[in-house]
């Protein structure tokens, strides 16, 4: 398993998203998942990209910021 921080673009605004997922492939199916369960009215999403992975170890983490 792998922990993927990623950028997730929509029309109105731009959110980091961090999943764990065997795969990428399943990083941005998840993280376009979390999104749409997150917002009341269902975003338009325009790109979700990738900006860190890491594998998953004992206090692994990301340092995310504006």
């Amino acid at each position: 398993m792998l922990l993927y921080h990623l950028k997730v673009e929509t029309t109105e605004t731009t959110v980091q998203v961090v999943v764990i997922a065997q795969s990428e492939e399943e990083a941005f199916r998840v993280a376009e998942i979390e999104v749409e369960k997150h917002y009341l009215k269902l975003p338009e999403i325009n790109e979700v990209t990738l900006l860190e992975r890491k594998a998953i170890h004992k206090a692994t983490g990301f340092v995310i910021s504006k």
